[in-house]
């Protein structure tokens, strides 16, 4: 069965109660998982936290990251209720010691995101956890994904788009098959940040056996991740297509099957 991984990412605009919101939305909607960012501000962005920036949180760059980020406090409660409500988490580490923080909680998975993919020394770090690791490839060419995937041994690797939102016209889902023929028996998944659900969809059915995507409890709300995310009832009916793909897709073998009988005897000439 498909994986699916509803990813609040930073969608919780620094709020813990939004974040829990979105953590019960998830669940509602079917998701297997929920997934944070974890960054480390002045590491990840030393060189512009100065910058101007407007933002609920002040007038810089620095301001809105620090104002997006959650720290202990809140991952400690994160983790608390989705433990009490039977929901797998875990973030991507943007460097190393977010890495290291987020090893101190039970997470399922390590997560590189594609931002991530070419950091060779983090990479490393990823790659001598003993955690599961998921590699996203976005803004990667053949030869970085086999680097990356050589310094992490990952059990997924994500077919992925950065641009956010995406245009359909952009997604190259026909890649899906050609990463699973290369890497198999390593899963391929697809990370998608398209703003509908149909993608994720036909993915599945080019062989992705985990989804990520977005979600959000209202595209219009402050954020650059809210556009490229679904609202709780479009997340819902993706979970829901995927979930009855399989039956639809069948086995591939030509057989008649007992209502069809049924309209051949009505329908066709018998001599």
């Amino acid at each position: 069965m498909t994986y699916i991984i509803a990813e609040i990412g930073i969608n919780h605009n620094g709020n813990l109660t939004l974040a829990k919101q979105l953590i019960d939305a998830a669940r509602w909607c079917g998701a297997d998982c929920v997934k944070f960012q974890k960054r480390t501000v002045g590491i990840v962005y030393f060189s512009s936290l100065h910058q101007p920036r407007e933002s609920p949180w002040g007038d810089t760059l620095g301001d809105q990251k620090r104002g997006l980020e959650f720290g202990k406090e809140e991952y400690d409660k994160i983790a608390l209720y989705c433990d009490s409500i039977g929901m797998p988490w875990f973030a991507s580490a943007w460097d190393i010691p977010s890495l290291e923080f987020l090893e101190t909680y039970d997470g399922p998975f390590h997560k590189v995101a594609s931002a991530m993919a070419t950091n060779v020394e983090f990479l490393k770090a990823v790659g001598k956890t003993k955690r599961p690791k998921i590699l996203s490839t976005a803004m990667c060419d053949e030869k970085q994904i086999w680097e990356a995937a050589n310094l992490t041994q990952p059990e997924v690797i994500m077919h992925c788009v950065a641009t956010y939102p995406a245009k359909e016209a952009d997604l190259n889902l026909n890649y899906i098959p050609k990463l699973k023929a290369q890497y198999s028996p390593i899963k391929i998944g697809y990370s998608g940040h398209e703003s509908s659900g149909r993608a994720s969809l036909i993915a599945v059915a080019k062989g992705a056996e985990v989804v990520e995507r977005h979600i959000t409890l209202d595209r219009s709300m402050y954020g650059s991740d809210q556009a490229a995310s679904l609202e709780p009832m479009g997340f819902y009916e993706l979970v829901q297509q995927i979930r009855s793909l399989p039956a639809m897709l069948g086995d591939g073998e030509k057989r008649i099957t007992e209502e069809e009988w049924k309209v051949a005897k009505k329908l066709r000439y018998w001599e």
